[in-house]
């Protein structure tokens, strides 16, 4: 079971760095391989796995794509306010009434990503204004950010598609920058699993070697092969997602 565990965060940490959703894979495997463990203390060590991963892409993509690194971070710290205020009011409000809503956008932007071939190929020359900086701060940070405290799945798939469409970047420079939001959101997520004692620290530690490794070499895939690459990715992964949320809606 730890080499199955330590192969899904392998290949985890390659799709999250790609184009995010590497949570499809790897908490389902945790939760299969600790299936006596409270589902905190799943959700701590997937936390604890999954930030050394998206650190270790971020800062491959950082040396070679031109990232906003400040604005990035902006983005990072909405979006952990964003998922904080999403877990405090998951428990109000219904899942199960939310999640076709959910399918229903993934359907939308497969179909504009499958017939709109430019969507993402290259980044806008043209200055980003203050108004939409502002904007992708709201909706990327705040926005996909209450969205990841309350559901969860694909956040870093929503942000790809976020930051391509409100700021004109390529899909290769959207992830990039993704990643370096989810730094953030992983980072303040883990540290109050931790300060509740919800992280089995010694399987992550092992685990995260291997995310680590997934996460550098997707990331250099995606920097060598380039947004095309990215593009049959990210519709994989968008389908996958539609899939999940439908069997947890009827199955």
């Amino acid at each position: 079971m730890i080499i199955v565990l330590c192969a899904a965060a392998a290949a985890a940490g390659w799709i999250d760095a790609v184009v995010g959703g590497g949570g499809l894979l790897l908490l389902p495997a945790l939760l299969l391989g600790l299936p006596h463990a409270q589902p905190p203390a799943v959700l701590g060590t997937n936390k604890a796995v999954a930030i050394v991963g998206t650190a270790g892409a971020a800062v491959t993509y950082a040396r070679k794509a031109p990232v906003d690194v400040k604005l990035a971070v902006r983005i990072g710290l909405a979006a952990l306010a964003g998922a904080v205020g999403g877990a405090a009011l998951a428990g109000g409000i219904s899942k199960d009434a939310m999640r076709p809503l959910i399918m229903g956008v993934l359907v939308v932007v497969a179909a504009v990503v499958i017939f709109k071939p430019g969507f993402g190929a290259a980044s806008s020359a043209a200055p980003v204004s203050r108004q939409r900086v502002l904007l992708t701060i709201a909706l990327a940070g705040l926005g996909i950010g209450l969205y990841d405290g309350l559901i969860g799945p694909g956040t870093g798939t929503f942000l790809v598609l976020a930051l391509t469409a409100l700021l004109h970047l390529d899909l290769v420079t959207a992830s990039a920058t993704a990643k370096i939001v989810n730094c953030c959101t992983n980072a303040g997520a883990l540290a109050m699993f931790a300060y509740q004692g919800m992280v089995f620290w010694q399987l992550a530690a092992l685990m995260a070697v291997f995310n680590l490794a997934g996460g550098m070499i997707g990331a250099r895939m995606a920097l060598k092969k380039g947004s095309g690459f990215v593009r049959g990715v990210l519709l994989t992964v968008v389908g996958a997602l539609v899939v999940k949320l439908g069997l947890e809606q009827w199955g």
